[in-house]
């Protein structure tokens, strides 16, 4: 934002200079950019008028000019086109200095001596930006009474400095020239004079020429304040109220829409002058555009609304998009008689949101969509009507609508004495605290050790007790308060236990060969689908994004198959022939929908591999990484009701009583979504649950003393009977002396019958206190044969 130091100067007394009050304002929190000079280095050049203007006699578009500049007459050769006898001009005289150096001497133009140089307002160190249209384009003609001869500096007030300061968006107060004068008093010990409004005189009543205001959602408008101002008369403004447009980076257009501007820079509240004769009923309805909409806007440009938009409309149309831009038709022009004064209060998200799918981003929209007092729209509305009256542009009709629904009323801050000392480090005089409030126009009293605050409207950043002491703290300046050695424990930092786990379950997938993909937490709705989830799964009870980057984005996740599925097919349509992966991964589970408190994140484990691999390849990864866990006694039941995966390729693991996740062959109907001709296994299993059941405690078992001895048996069951069953009967038998189970073969074929299959292991038996006998070997290997035959039906083959 823009500061001319000189137009600060008239709210709070400034002794210092400008580069020792931004070195103080910048120490107190208002970050200062830039420091420039207005004048640029102009010297030298005085106030003319031009008494003759004569033809050159050697070429076509010179002129000949005579110039009284007070103290003599002087003659200028000049191409300027734009000029008449009786005009007052800047002049630069021989020896004149202009912005870049440039050094004005005596010359001649095509024969004829010329003693200087009339002026434009870009040669005058004016930026292009803010000069005035009508000015743009030759020499700068000065509108009014100037006494020749005088410096154009004191005339134009090209003095002083102007500053930029950075504006944080949570200091919407301080984007305006009275939000920085109260900075600068409390900075500088000063006392702000803020501006005192009055109107002398009023004529007739508002509702004589206004039909009354609408507010339709008081949501998205929270106040809509207006006057009236009949008799217009339409000009320039004066040219000190140019000047300070210019130099806080506005360009002047008209006395009615200076002045609105002139206050908007002031009181940071934005303000909109609507031709009164042009709205139709004599009517303002501050309402949501209708789909299809359309309004010309101030830029010429027809822009297409929609009911996400609010809009100022008469009885029928649009006249203004809300806090972004006028109307085209409703503008100030050289006809106006009578106009509407706005000073609204406009939702600042519902600006913003316009103002970006517009493409279309003010001044207004700037400071509205960071959210304005609506306690200012009057204060701002009554002042534009005094500036009004005070240069002659129009007559105050008497009488105002206000409409303003919830008032917005100063809150009660309490601020404990002791904190202050607490966190700064440092006890301050409690006359000093309530200096520094005060001044900041926080109204405060001390009473039972606590100061309570009124904290102003215009203060939305103070919430807390703490937010007071910062404000002290900056004020009273942060180079008066002592160092202070830091007090505290030094701890060491350490990874949960749960990390650690989370790393070595990492490291050992490494070791098999596996690589970590890491993939977004929210993903497209559609992939439920294409995991083939049922329409009834509670996987599918999803929490919504309110504000997603896009479709593919909008809810979070409460699976890792889809990701994983996406990052294998991805690889697979790049031509990857083979690929093994895995992800630790949250997923979230909402607690119930819609959601009003936090979802459980439920960490999983997701593994997926396609390419030279089967259904053991992967169960041979998860068992691996169990036992390197701790965990042992894992077992895997068949699945056959799950759609997403094959309902013969797929198993549930568990641990005692306990699922640790599933294990399986993609269905051939979900790697068709995936546009995957390759057999695919993806496992998902609970990563929390596998923590809880870890055991990292290695116990040492000496190596056996006595001998162990083997048994073969082949056997003959029936084709369902699962080879887990068979494991369980033998270690139930085997009365503590089987080590080791090992199957060596499964046979089905033209010498089994049907219906059937053989199946044959090698049985390892060995005592921990001594030889086994023959006796006691078959006694066991028998009954464990019995067994066999009696639960499973099984037989020795023969």
């Amino acid at each position: 934002m823009l500061v001319p130091v000189k137009w600060l100067n008239d709210y709070v007394d400034i002794e210092i200079d400008s580069k020792e009050l931004a070195e103080k304002l910048t120490a107190s929190g208002s970050h200062v950019e830039t420091i420039e000079s207005v004048d640029k280095g102009v010297e030298n050049v005085v106030v003319g008028k031009i008494l003759k203007i004569e033809k050159h006699p050697d070429a076509d578009k010179l002129v000949i000019t005579q110039i009284d500049t007070g103290t003599e007459v002087v003659q200028i050769v000049t191409g300027a086109n734009n000029i008449s006898e009786g005009d007052i001009v800047p002049v630069a005289k021989v020896g004149a200095k202009l912005p870049g150096g440039v050094k004005i001497k005596k010359g001649k133009l095509r024969g004829v001596e010329s003693f200087g140089m009339l002026c434009s307002a870009e040669e005058l160190g004016i930026a292009d930006n803010v000069i005035p249209k009508n000015q743009k384009d030759g020499i700068y003609i000065l509108n009014g009474n100037y006494k020749l001869g005088t410096d154009i500096k004191e005339e134009l007030s090209l003095t002083g400095e102007v500053i930029e300061f950075e504006i944080t968006p949570n200091r919407p107060d301080c984007l305006s020239i009275i939000g920085m004068a109260r900075e600068t008093a409390a900075t500088l010990g000063e006392h702000l004079k803020a501006p005192k409004i009055s109107i002398v005189n009023e004529e007739g009543n508002i509702k004589d020429f206004l039909n009354g205001i609408e507010v339709e959602d008081s949501s998205l408008c929270k106040r809509y304040y207006a006057r009236v101002i009949k008799d217009v008369q339409i000009k320039e403004s004066p040219i000190w109220m140019q000047t300070r447009l210019m130099e806080a980076g506005v360009r002047p257009i008209n006395n009615i829409v200076d002045i609105t501007n002139y206050v908007m820079l002031e009181f940071g509240q934005p303000l909109h002058a609507f031709d009164l004769d042009t709205l139709k009923g004599k009517k303002i309805v501050v309402r949501e555009a209708k789909e299809g909409e359309k309004i010309k806007t101030l830029d010429e440009v027809e822009r297409k609304l929609d009911p996400s938009m609010l809009v100022i409309a008469d009885e029928s149309d649009p006249v203004a998009i809300a806090g972004v831009m006028g109307g085209f038709d409703t503008e100030i022009t050289e006809n106006t008689k009578n106009i509407l004064i706005e000073s609204a209060n406009f939702k600042g998200r519902c600006v913003r949101l316009t103002s970006k799918k517009l493409g279309l981003r003010t001044e207004a929209s700037t400071k509205y969509e960071k959210g304005l007092d609506p306690n200012t729209a009057e204060i701002a509305c009554e002042r534009v009507c005094q500036l009004i009256e005070e240069i002659g542009a129009g007559k105050v009709i008497g009488g105002v609508i206000d409409v303003y629904e919830n008032k917005v009323e100063e809150r009660t801050i309490e601020l404990p004495e002791e904190k202050i000392a607490k966190i700064i480090g440092k006890e301050i005089a409690r006359e000093k605290v309530i200096e520094i409030l005060s001044e900041l126009e926080i109204e405060t009293e001390f009473k039972d050790g606590v100061y309570i605050s009124k904290r102003p409207t215009f203060r939305n950043d103070l919430e807390m007790a703490t937010d007071l002491v910062e404000e002290i703290a900056r004020i009273y300046g942060f180079d008066n308060i002592g160092f202070a050695p830091l007090v505290g424990t030094l701890t060491r930092g350490e990874k949960s236990a749960t990390r650690v786990l989370e790393d070595m379950a990492k490291n050992i997938l490494y070791g098999i060969g596996l690589n970590e993909i890491m993939t977004y937490s929210f993903i497209s709705p559609r992939t439920y689908d294409k995991i083939a989830l049922p329409k009834d799964d509670p996987k599918r009870n999803y929490i919504k994004l309110r504000n997603p980057l896009g479709e593919d984005y909008s809810v979070m996740r409460t699976t890792l198959i889809g990701n994983t599925m996406e990052v294998l097919s991805r690889n697979y349509k790049y031509g990857v022939e083979s690929a093994s992966t895995f992800e630790v991964g949250n997923t979230f589970i909402p607690k119930q929908l819609p959601v009003t408190e936090l979802p459980e994140e439920k960490k999983l484990l997701s593994l997926g591999m396609y390419g030279e691999v089967d259904f053991f390849s992967l169960k041979g990864v998860v068992e691996e990484l169990l036992n390197r866990l701790g965990i042992s006694e894992s077992e895997y039941e068949p699945v056959s009701d799950n759609t997403t995966f094959h309902p013969g390729r797929t198993a549930k693991i568990v641990v005692g009583n306990k699922v640790l996740g599933i294990i399986g062959e993609i269905h051939p109907d979900v790697l068709e979504n995936y546009d995957m001709k390759e057999r695919c296994l993806i496992g998902e299993l609970d990563f929390d649950a596998i923590v809880e059941l870890s055991n990292l405690e290695k116990k040492y078992k000496p190596l056996p003393k006595y001998p162990s001895t083997a048994r073969d048996i082949a056997l003959l069951i029936d084709e369902d009977v699962l080879v887990r069953e068979i494991e369980k009967i033998i270690l139930a038998n085997g009365k503590g002396l089987v080590e080791s189970i090992k199957l060596f073969d499964v046979y089905t074929g033209s010498q089994v019958e049907e219906g059937k299959k053989s199946v044959a292991y090698s049985i390892v038996y060995r005592s921990s206190e001594k030889t086994l006998t023959d006796e006691e070997v078959v006694k066991v290997h028998d009954k464990i044969l019995q067994e066999l035959e009696e639960k499973l039906n099984a037989t020795l083959r023969s």
